[in-house]
């Protein structure tokens, strides 16, 4: 894996976050398809990556405010146990266009990087199982490669078992 430093022309603010922290990434644009739903299963399969490797950066109501759970797209968020990890009792989804607001993403690019206020953040623990992870690098159709380490030092995040079968 290569130290990328947006000269693709495909800088967002989750890009320019890594190249500005001096971090090793690769990007991997796909073509993203407007009609998709699914947007990780989609990133996944476009680029040949098993699903429990790409990893959906979703954001939650809890207790203090606004948190982010960075989950595979191969299973869900489990509210109860994200809740517990911020040391609350429930979570539940936040509303999309709150979310948007937030972060300066929108749903289906949403990166836990660059968002436009730092919110607590937790990786759910299989992450650490992989020399690199992908996610969103900021806008549908375009992913980032890096190792979770990197993901957990650049956001300030802390690990759990967050995620569940779907």
């Amino acid at each position: 894996m290569s130290k990328t430093k947006n000269k693709t022309g495909q800088g967002t603010p989750a890009t320019v976050a890594l190249a500005k922290a001096g971090a090793t990434f690769t990007l991997h644009p796909y073509d993203h398809d407007p009609a998709a739903q699914a947007y990780g299963e989609e990133a996944a399969d476009a680029l040949g990556v098993p699903h429990d490797r790409i990893f959906k950066t979703l954001v939650a109501e809890v207790e203090t405010g606004l948190a982010v759970a960075v989950v595979p797209v191969s299973g869900k968020l489990d509210l109860k146990a994200f809740a517990a990890a911020l040391g609350g009792k429930r979570a539940a989804m936040a509303d999309a266009s709150k979310v948007e607001r937030v972060t300066g993403y929108v749903v289906g690019g949403i990166s836990p990087l660059g968002q436009r206020k730092a919110l607590p953040t937790v990786i759910d623990e299989s992450a650490l199982g992989f020399e690199t992870i992908f996610f969103s690098a900021g806008r549908r159709g375009l992913q980032i490669e890096t190792a979770p380490a990197e993901l957990i030092r650049l956001t300030k995040a802390t690990t759990a078992p967050i995620g569940k079968a779907s």
